[in-house]
């Protein structure tokens, strides 16, 4: 009998699956997370997925991936480079490889490393691993489809079906490799395949076939791991993507504000999931509505907005183009509508399954007029929960349009999540019209101290109006071309947003004496703390900040960010955080550390950048803000 594997106590690791389209990665590493989230580990993970709806088999192009970082603690980001990589075939392991650490334990299905695999994959030689210097002792080369054949041999399922199960067996092996419950698994399978148990077996056989091989054999490894979460705090938590946050977000806010919920959305990568998790609830009075075209689906949001709804449709940057009309009439008619922007890579079509924060300066000022608008950036997976709610707050209580910014990372990552008490959310009162101006209401006339006008709903006696796309008089709310009305109406609509209540900005880390203050906005949170974190470790004072409320921006952002002598703004864009803070702050000189590659910003090589600001590596020449690029 094999001598037992010691077990290993980790603070966190990082797994990366990785493989064709159509091996199923997402859903391995989505099963790992969640299992992980279950026990009460902290998890941030990162899908990594191409544009092409299914690239030829084994070519370098379709190889898809997911990294899960898992933690003891809470944790910020899916890390940099992983521990463990599954690489499903030869062209996973050629793209995949780079993102592992020099020691990585490295799973491969030695069965698609063939000759015609590993042509397809660009190797020179059948030596892929000399020709990667990659150290064989570090690879756990398995049989995985054979093995998977021999499993479901008297399942009565086709050989195309067998082998969509390769991927359960890549998931049962990690899952001995650190000790997880398979039983969790099992749990998984059966609510995700719950109308087709037949599916449900044979993929719970194949995840036990992988962990007994692991088992049995050891498979290569000195040792197994274990990483036990040692800060719980009480309460039920569900691993939950970013998309599904925000969807919940809006449901909650909803149910707080009792109103019915409507979405107009029309189908864009990556924000569709929003659209598929809203039509699940219509038990929760949910109304959604797939439209014909990005246009018609704000517009038929505005209606609802008009009809005394909860309103907000889904997009992502090329839809905000062709919104623009639309949300410029929500401005106008001043109707409460939250418009979710999930970013990715640009411009136009660009880079559709990629991340990035280019939309800012778009939806701050992409339409004709002047067109205020409030705009709330999420943070992180959970906290598109928390960010949807408060944008439909501000929308119900300002009578405005809102716009929350997530972006593809965010939104299809994943993190640990908390499930709040509605009851202890805050609560959210609509601006209705007051029973003495029934039969004396004018649509525009407005609180005296915030400028929001009142919200009528049509139906409602005594409060007839009408709203339009031509500028109204401020009194009467009859259309108007006098001059001094429409510069009054302007300054009207921009002082409504900002008389705005937003939370001040706090800063994290060495608050009263940082040798550097790092600024970024929305997803950058965890990879910027991560640095923050790596910089203090290295005995250097760092602070940072990071702003979730861009418009209107937090009463002391001024205070905070000319409090320090040296300020680098991080963001994955070029530059349009820190151009907008400049145009707010006068004097304000920041360095700029601007990214847009597609892909999460890199821990460790922001901290090294950071450091170099420090102690003054990199210098500022000149006098124009190209000079502060670092």
């Amino acid at each position: 009998m094999m001598a037992e594997l010691e077990v290993k106590e980790l603070e966190d690791v990082v797994v990366r699956f990785s493989g064709d389209s159509g091996d199923g990665m997402q859903l391995a590493g989505n099963i790992f997370s969640t299992v992980s989230a279950t026990v009460g580990n902290g998890i941030s993970t990162f899908p990594d997925y191409p544009a092409d709806i299914r690239a030829p088999h084994g070519s370098l192009t379709g190889v898809s991936g997911y990294q899960v970082h898992i933690g003891e603690g809470q944790v910020y980001t899916p890390g940099d480079k992983c521990d463990v990589l599954v690489a499903m075939n030869a062209a996973a392991l050629k793209t995949q490889y780079r993102h592992a650490k020099p020691l990585a334990t490295i799973i491969i299905d030695a069965d698609s490393f063939g000759p015609a695999d590993l042509k397809k994959a660009q190797f020179a030689s059948d030596d892929y691993l000399g020709e990667m210097k990659i150290n064989p002792d570090h690879v756990v080369a398995c049989p995985i489809t054979t093995m998977v054949k021999d499993c479901l041999q008297d399942s009565g399922m086709d050989n195309k079906a067998i082998l969509k199960c390769r991927n359960m067996f890549a998931l049962g092996l990690v899952c001995w490799l650190f000790n997880r419950e398979i039983s969790l698994v099992e749990q998984f399978l059966h609510e995700k395949f719950a109308k087709k148990p037949a599916v449900a077996e044979a993929n719970i056989s194949v995840v036990k076939a992988g962990y007994n091989y692991g088992a049995n054999t050891h498979a290569s490894v000195p040792a197994t791991y274990r990483i036990e979460s040692k800060h719980k705090v009480p309460g039920r938590y569900m691993d939950i993507t970013g998309n599904k946050a925000t969807a919940y977000g809006l449901m909650a806010a909803a149910e707080r504000a009792g109103l019915k919920l409507y979405l107009g959305s029309y189908p864009i990568t990556p924000a569709t999931d929003i659209l598929h998790e809203l039509a699940k609830h219509k038990s929760m009075g949910v109304i959604t509505m797939q439209a014909e075209d990005e246009l018609a689906a704000c517009s038929s949001a505005i209606g609802a907005a008009f009809a005394g709804a909860l309103a907000a449709t889904s997009t992502s940057g090329p839809g905000i183009c062709l919104k623009s009309e639309a949300m410029n009439l929500a401005v106008i008619d001043e109707l409460p509508l939250v418009i979710i922007d999930v970013q990715r890579g640009g411009p136009s079509t660009g880079l559709p399954t990629k991340s990035e924060q280019t939309d800012l300066l778009q939806v701050l000022y992409g339409r004709n007029g002047e067109s205020p608008m409030p705009v709330i950036a999420a943070t992180s997976p959970t906290d598109c929960f928390d960010a949807a709610f408060m944008a439909c707050k501000i929308a119900l209580e300002h009578l405005t349009p809102v716009v929350l910014l997530t972006d593809a990372f965010i939104a299809n990552g994943s993190a640990a999540w908390k499930l709040p008490k509605l009851d202890e959310l805050p609560e959210i009162h609509p601006h209705r019209v007051l029973e003495n101006q029934k039969f004396k209401y004018s649509p525009y006339r407005r609180d005296p101290e915030s400028l929001v006008r009142y919200w009528a709903v049509p139906g409602q006696e005594g409060y007839t109006h009408i709203l339009g796309g031509l500028e109204k008089d401020g009194e009467t709310g009859t259309i108007s071309t006098d001059p001094e009305n429409h510069h009054l109406m302007d300054n009207l609509r921009f002082g409504k947003v900002a008389r705005i209540h937003v939370p001040d900005l706090e800063v994290e880390g060495d608050a009263n004496d940082a040798d550097l203050l790092i600024v970024g906005f929305g997803s950058t949170y965890g990879h910027l703390h991560a640095a923050m974190a790596e910089l203090r470790r290295r005995g250097h004072k760092v602070a940072l900040a990071q702003l979730k409320y861009i418009n209107p921006l937090p009463a002391n952002t001024a205070e905070v960010l000319t409090r320090y002598k040296k300020v680098v703004v991080a963001e994955q864009n070029l530059g349009q955080l820190a151009a907008l803070l400049r145009i707010r702050i006068n004097g304000f000189t920041p360095y700029q550390l601007d990214r847009v590659k597609g892909q999460p910003l890199r821990t460790h090589r922001i901290a090294t950048i950071f450091e170099n600001i420090i102690l003054d590596k990199i210098h500022a020449n000149g006098d124009t803000f190209t000079s502060r690029i670092v």
